[in-house]
């Protein structure tokens, strides 16, 4: 009889294996055969769960979706009456998690938006990733900044920011990368962006 639950975790494995064929092989390199040597499975396995290895590779993507949104409702739930800010910070946060700054994850990360561009369900992928940036960043900004237009701005704005400082510090050389770094410099544009919006708040109640 087969093992309750042996299903998840095989999954499981596999899309760990997918990860660490694409930090070693990169996109191109990664197989079917590849994955299932690293996982010490058969490659049938695969196409039994996945379907072949397009639907693994999705899988995985949609793990690193997952690790994002689960790292972000794990901070929020450790903490109660947690301010926009406080949000905000959070959301940066999770972006700059360990687990995303894990040679596997950004390989993937890395492999993922360039194949993106060829690829119409991995393209899919990538709007619900950013389309769920956005709307974390927004539900913040609203309550902080009063016109909607210029909550849009600094919402795309933000997006953008913790998109390119986390690429830029990846493509760095590993012994001049600074996630840290990179993390403040987002969250100081944040605290920049609420001090404009402010400062004219202020301005349009003394005018």
């Amino acid at each position: 009889m087969p093992k309750v639950g042996i299903e998840p975790v095989r999954k499981q494995q596999l899309i760990e294996a997918t990860l660490k064929s694409i930090e070693v092989n990169g996109f191109q390199g990664t197989t079917i055969v590849t994955i299932s040597r690293l996982a010490g499975m058969s490659s049938g396995i695969i196409s039994h769960y996945f379907g072949g290895k397009q639907g693994v590779i999705q899988a995985a993507v949609r793990h690193l979706l997952e690790q994002l949104q689960q790292g972000l409702l794990t901070r929020l739930q450790s903490k109660p009456n947690i301010t926009p800010m406080e949000r905000l910070m959070m959301v940066v946060e999770t972006n700059f998690s360990g687990f995303h700054q894990s040679s596997p994850a950004s390989s993937t990360w890395l492999s993922f938006w360039g194949q993106a561009i060829h690829d119409q369900d991995l393209a899919r992928l990538q709007r619900v990733n950013q389309r769920r940036l956005e709307s974390n960043l927004m539900y913040s900004y609203r309550q902080l900044i009063a016109d909607p237009v210029k909550a849009r701005e600094a919402t795309n704005m933000t997006a953008a920011m913790i998109d390119g400082m986390w690429l830029r510090s990846i493509l760095s050389a590993p012994d001049e990368r600074d996630f840290r770094e990179a993390e403040r410099l987002c969250k100081e544009f944040i605290y920049l962006q609420a001090e404009r919006a402010g400062m004219e708040w202020e301005g349009s109640k003394q005018a």
